[in-house]
């Protein structure tokens, strides 16, 4: 075996302030079949990234999830893209995430070949029984299906392999679901594969994530370099045919705070850390960033331990598909309802929803609610399927104590 290098560094807040991210480059000779990398700090004490890039670009990201990962031609950690290693300088990315004050010892190991093989995903999981599809009204030609539009697996810092969250997916009964690790694209190979065998349309994504917001791109979409400046995301991902949605934009420590001239068509407006929807700070947020962007719901899905389910909140978005046509719909279908903006976000996939039918708005399930439009003015929503015109901009209902249990847009 050849250890490439070790290296041993004291990590500074002015390391931070110069730059986030610290390149340790190595060389790869040519047939080299494999390499593994180890990470090492006092994670009590902070937060380093961990990545690689290789002489021809991305090989993938790991975030703080992991300290070591494994690239070889036929296998890779999850978060990283196996493939021949071509022959080059590399670099092991390290993000700065948490450096305190003090600073952080770090040490970075590199061995060429790898020592051992890289962790795989768990076997694929039995298909679950599905709950029964929820027949909503649609405008001709349209069926609305179930969607959670923010979810992680193993190929960043989520606890569940591909089909063990398709599974999951399919067992709560959800029609679709975006899987959208941090900074990578290692999970989007198979995607299409793995649903089907569980009946789910897996989209692909990747949550493009730095410590002034995240968000996320779908489609099947070069890798986006969450490094460069947040307008180039926008245009990376509209020159491919994606669509870019900015995450979580008033949650904790990663609300966002990245100033933009072109905006993105899609917000998370709906996420699971909304849990008091009297708090009117999301909608607040919607309206002074523009009533033109489509709104959307993630659940931030990680690991079943949080507690906190899949599929909650849940995005109903209308496309051009029946299931007569096949068991899920295409995602490429799925994008394009969202880009015609036919979403309605809800508390779960059984609770009231308010979608837009036939240029009315009709409530549903959601007798004793209130129905409100962009002025603020109310009407009590009565029966089981209430029916009102439909007029521009978004609209929500309510509870009489002002809780928000459904929008549109």
């Amino acid at each position: 075996m050849e250890t490439a290098m070790r290296v041993e560094r004291k990590l500074t807040p002015y390391d931070r302030a110069t730059s986030p991210y610290l390149e340790v480059p190595f060389e790869v000779r040519p047939g080299t079949p494999s390499v593994e990398v180890r990470l090492a700090y006092d994670r009590a004490r902070g937060v380093v990234d961990l990545g690689c890039l290789g002489a021809a670009g991305f090989r993938g990201w790991s975030g703080g999830a992991r300290s070591r990962f494994v690239i070889a031609a036929d296998s890779a950690t999850p978060g990283y893209l196996p493939g021949e290693l071509e022959p080059g300088v590399w670099s092991v990315v390290l993000g700065l995430h948490r450096v305190p004050a003090d600073g952080a010892d770090v040490v970075v190991e590199i061995d060429v070949p790898a020592t051992g093989p890289a962790e795989m995903e768990p076997a694929p999981p039995p298909a679950p029984q599905r709950p029964p599809r929820r027949p909503l009204p649609a405008d001709a030609g349209l069926t609305w299906v179930a969607c959670d539009f923010h979810a992680h697996t193993l190929h960043s810092d989520g606890s569940l392999g591909r089909a063990q969250l398709a599974a999951l997916a399919a067992e709560v009964g959800l029609d679709v679901l975006a899987v959208t690790d941090h900074n990578t694209v290692s999970h989007h190979d198979g995607l299409g594969k793995i649903g089907a065998g569980y009946g789910v349309t897996l989209v692909p994504g990747q949550e493009v994530t730095t410590d002034r917001g995240h968000a996320n791109a779908f489609g099947e979409i070069p890798w986006v370099d969450f490094r460069k400046p947040p307008q180039t995301w926008v245009s990376h991902v509209a020159e491919h045919g994606g669509l870019l949605s900015i995450n979580h934009p008033l949650a904790a420590d990663c609300a966002w705070h990245h100033v933009l001239t072109q905006h993105p068509p899609l917000a998370e407006i709906w996420h699971w850390t909304w849990l008091d929807t009297r708090w009117s700070g999301p909608l607040a947020w919607w309206n002074a960033w523009g009533w033109d962007t489509i709104p959307i719901g993630g659940s931030d899905f990680h690991s079943p331990e949080q507690g906190r389910a899949l599929g909650v909140p849940v995005t109903w978005v209308a496309v051009e598909w029946s299931p007569s046509d096949g068991v899920t719909p295409p995602f490429e279908l799925v994008l394009d309802g969202l880009r015609a903006g036919r979403t309605a976000v809800a508390q779960r996939r059984d609770a009231p929803v308010l979608l837009r039918v036939d240029d009315e708005f009709v409530a549903l399930g959601a007798d004793g609610t209130v129905l409100v439009d962009v002025e603020g003015r109310r009407r009590v929503v009565r029966g089981e399927v209430a029916r009102f015109p439909a007029a521009p901009g978004p609209h929500r209902l309510e509870t009489p104590d002002a809780a928000v249990v459904a929008i549109t847009g």
